[in-house]
Formats: structure tokens, sequence, C-alpha cells
């Protein structure tokens, strides 16, 4: 088994390469709006009415806002303030599967799931573009870990640590948080048989321990919502925020209705997973194959050896969100603690049943990962982005001499896979964070014009833009939301600052206004990648304008 000084020496460099993106520019849209509006309820000392610019906001619960409202209140207005909660929650769901992992096999394998949780890719990237779901699977693991402890137990201590967990999740996300717990337990218990732990005194203390747990978010639904049922929400009045949140929020997501459709491919989240795990994905999908073909085997005849917590989890939540109507990717990182104990039971008995063969088949496809991962930083460093900096290169080549060096060691396989996977992840980040991101977000118009209003010390509240189309991280980096104005609004003002695209200048020059002061920067929604893009002789063509101009 991988040796503690290496396993902390790794885990280290996990924290470091998290460090690292902390203070990267928040991306639009999500990270930048959300950090806007927990933004706004520190500013207006507002914390029960959710607002999405100037639409009342009823799509997700509060707590994600809260905590990073909290973190604002505490460190003050910055991105890397926004970016704690999110991180914490990270730090706690790696905990939650060591627990978990133990808890279901050996300390050996916690410690090992909590390693692959914190490297897999979209676990990397959540605490970098925070969205709610950071939140959501730091405490729905936990809950999971805990009330699974409780099943074994019967102590009363983690029913209840599960039960607040659970009330968090529930907080940030809504129902989904209830359906991702409750599906890996209820496989638990029908696969051990112990549906008695159901039945009993304590789990009436814990259901009021989530009630307790919830109620400040369903009061604030409650008090800007169902207090309210003149107000037109998603062009309906009488909306009540209660019902939403307990019936009606995932029935509109799975069927489409309020945030409309972008995919019905019932096999989204299956090719997603293909890099949403790098650099674990062939592991996992083994370790999938294998546990399905011995359930097969035993006809799911309960064996004290093995679980059904994760894989009948996996399966269930996987149906599940595949059959929604509107998908993105980072759906998938509730699953992540799930697949990351599976896949490090899989290693670990591999390992101690000594299936040597089967073995170097997976460190041969953990060194084809690598090199993928290295062909992808080489491009990333020397042709999308290029260094600017000697330093920067000898540093790549540095940390490409390091992992060659551990791939080149005589030790044991497992050993290797664990390590070479590992730095995969951590090579592949590290780059990102410190070099592509930064590059990346240059082209993020909002966040770089906020940059040109602090230098000339533009008065934010005389900025204004002409359409409702959003400027998340302008309005975040600028601390003041841009006012909106239509055209004719604006015809008898002076002394103003607008914000516009190439078209609405020209509208602007048709319409005879006269500005003495423009500045100018490139745009390109950055959060959906091109090849024209990422390739420096095409990159203009995809590549427009924002301007501030002043109107004198």
């Amino acid at each position: 088994m991988i040796s503690n000084k290496r396993y902390w020496f790794l885990l280290l460099l996990v924290v470091l390469v998290y460090v690292v993106g902390m203070f990267a520019t928040l991306f639009e849209n999500d990270s930048a709006q959300f950090a806007t509006m927990a933004m706004r309820m520190v500013q207006e000392n507002d914390f029960l009415n959710l607002f999405k610019g100037p639409e009342e906001y009823l799509d997700k619960p509060h707590m994600h806002y809260w905590l990073a409202a909290l973190s604002f209140k505490i460190f003050g207005l910055f991105d890397w303030a926004y970016r704690i909660p999110a991180i914490l929650s990270t730090f706690l769901a790696g905990y939650s599967c060591y627990g978990l992992g133990k808890l279901l096999y050996n300390k050996d394998t916690g410690k090992l799931a909590a390693l692959i949780f914190l490297t897999a890719q979209t676990i990397v990237l959540s605490v970098i573009d925070v969205r709610t779901d950071a939140v959501l699977t730091g405490f729905a693991v936990f809950a999971i870990w805990q009330l699974a402890t409780y099943v074994e137990t019967r102590k009363l201590l983690p029913l209840l640590l599960g039960a607040f967990g659970a009330g968090i999740a529930f907080s940030t996300k809504g129902q989904i948080a209830l359906l991702v717990i409750g599906f890996p337990l209820l496989c638990h218990l029908a696969y051990t048989r112990k549906w008695t732990a159901l039945f009993h005194w304590k789990v009436l203390i814990a259901l009021v321990i989530f009630a307790v747990t919830i109620t400040p978010m369903l009061y604030a639904y409650y008090h800007q919502f169902d207090l309210h049922p003149e107000k037109v929400i998603r062009g309906k009045s009488g909306r009540t925020g209660l019902l939403f949140i307990f019936w009606e929020q995932s029935f509109e997501r799975m069927s489409g209705q309020g945030l409309g459709k972008n995919s019905s491919d019932y096999l989204f989240f299956f090719h997603t997973f293909l890099w949403v795990f790098l650099p674990w994905t062939i592991a996992g999908i083994m370790a999938i194959a294998s546990r399905v073909k011995t359930f097969y085997k035993l006809k799911f005849a309960y064996r004290p050896t093995y679980e059904f917590l994760t894989l009948g989890g996996i399966v269930l939540i996987f149906i599940t969100i595949s059959f929604a109507q509107f998908k993105l990717p980072h759906y998938l990182n509730i699953t992540m603690p799930l697949f990351s104990v599976l896949t490090a039971s899989y290693l670990y008995s591999l390992y101690s049943y000594e299936k040597k063969k089967t073995i170097k088949l997976i460190l041969g496809a953990q060194y084809f990962v690598l090199s993928i991962v290295f062909i992808a930083t080489v491009l990333i460093c020397f042709f999308v982005f290029k260094f600017k900096s000697i330093f920067a290169s000898l540093g790549l080549f540095a940390s490409f001499l390091l992992i060659i060096y551990f791939c080149m060691k005589r030790e044991a396989y497992y050993l290797r896979i664990i390590t070479i996977s590992a730095f995969a992840s951590l090579l592949l980040n590290v780059v990102l964070n410190a070099h592509f991101y930064p590059s990346l977000l240059k082209y993020q118009a909002g966040s770089q014009m906020a940059q040109v209003v602090a230098e000339n010390d533009i008065p934010v509240d005389k900025i204004y833009k002409l359409s409702e189309r959003h400027t998340w991280s302008l309005d975040f980096y600028n601390k003041h939301p841009v006012r909106i104005a239509s055209i004719e609004g604006i015809m008898d003002r002076k002394n103003i600052w607008v914000y516009a695209t190439d078209m609405e200048l020209r509208e602007l020059n048709n319409m005879g206004f006269d500005w003495d002061r423009q500045f100018s920067e490139d745009h390109f929604r950055i959060t959906r990648l091109q090849g024209k893009f990422l390739d420096p002789s095409t990159r203009n063509k995809v590549v427009e304008k924002m301007h501030l101009i002043h109107i004198y």
C-alpha cells in the first residue's frame, strides 16, 4: 500500500493546486452570477430575498449564497473569498469519502477514495468555477457516510449528523439532494437487509433535526414568494416557494420547463463521464464492470465482503438525471464520491489478491492517460497560450522529469498506478490554474473592463448597458451592477458611460451620439471553448469586442 509519507505529499500538492486556482478571476456565467447574487445580499443586508439581476430568483435554494455571503462578510468582496465555502465543502467531501470507504471496506480503501475524489477533474474544476454543486456534493456525501454509519452501528450521533448534512444539501439545491442521498442508502438497506434501522425512535429525532436545518431556507422562500402571490415569476403569478422546493423544482428540470431544454441525449452523462473522472476514468469503468459481473454471479445474494451502496447509487442516479431535459456536465459531481469509493475498492482488491495481469493492464492505461496529459500541457503552454517566461518552461520541464522518475522507479505496479494518476491530475490542473485560465480570462471582457474602470477612476454608478444581456463579471468586480437603459433613455443624459457591443456602438453612432473616450476589450464566451479559439491563427475570427464609451 502507498506509504503515509507519499500519500500526504500528494495531498499537499492537491491543496497547493486548489490554492493556486483560488485567485483566478471568476468565470461567467454561473460563478460570477452567483458571486454577484451573494454580494448583493451583503451590500443590501438582505439575506431573505434572492435576485438574479433585476429578476427575483426562484430556481435554487439559498444555502450556497448564504455561505458565500458569510465568507464575504468575514473576508471582504473578493473572488477568492467566494471560493472558500466551496473549497471547505470539497475537503469535507474528501474526508467523507475516506470515512465511507473505511466504513464499507477498510482504512486503506478510504484513503485512496479520498485521493481519487480530490484529483478527479470535475472536482478540481468545481473549486475554480464554483457553482452550487461543491456545497451539495460535500454535504450529500457527508450525509451518506453518517447515515450509513448509523445503519451499521445504530448510534444516535451519526444519525443526527447525517440528518444535518442532508438538511444543508437540501437547502443548497433542493430535491436532487434527497435523491442522491436516498438512492445509495436504499440500495445499502436493500442489500444488507437492515430495514429495521428505519423503524426506530431515533429516526424521529433525525427528522426533527432535518426539519430544523431546512427551516431558514423554507422561511426565506415563504417570505419572498408565498407572502407575495402578486409577483410574476417566469410568467406566472401566485408562485409559492414552498410548493416549488418540495414539488415543482425537479419536475421543471426533468421536463425542461422554466430553464428550457438543452439536451435530449440520454447518453449525455455516459460520454461526459469519460472526462469528468479523469485521470481515473478507465479504472472507474473497469470497477463498474467488475462489480456488475460479481453481483450477477452472486445473483445479488448478500455477502459481507461486498457492498451495493456505491454501485446501486450510481446506477439509479445516472438513470434519473439522464432523463432530465436540461443537462450540464457538473451534474455528475454528486456521483464522484460514489465512483471514488467504488474505484478505490476495486484497485485495493487487485492489490490484495495480487491480480498482476489486470494491474499491469490498468498501469498501461494510466501511462496512456499520462501521455495525453503531457501532450495537452505542451500544447497549452507552447501553442494555445505560449509561455512568456523561461522559468515557467523550466518549471514544466522539471515537473516532467519528476513524473518520469516515478514512472521509471522500480516499485509495485499498484503504487505506480496511484502515483502517476495523481501526478497526471496535478500536472494538468496546475497548468490550467496557473497559466491557461489566467490567459483565457483575458478574453472575458467584463472582468477585463472592470480593471479599466478601476484604473481610470470611472464612476461605477454612471455605467449603463443597452440590453438585458448579463454582465456578471463586470458587476462583481465593479461591486455595482451595470444599469439597464434604452438608447432613447440616454438621449438626454450627459457625462455617462455606456458598455456596448460592436453593433450597439454602430447604432449609437448612426443616431448621432458623440463620445470622447473609448476603451475596448476582447470578448469570447470562455466556458464554451472551440477549436478556432484555441488555435492562435484563427482566434481573431471568433473573438468579439466590448466597448466602454464616455458620452459627454
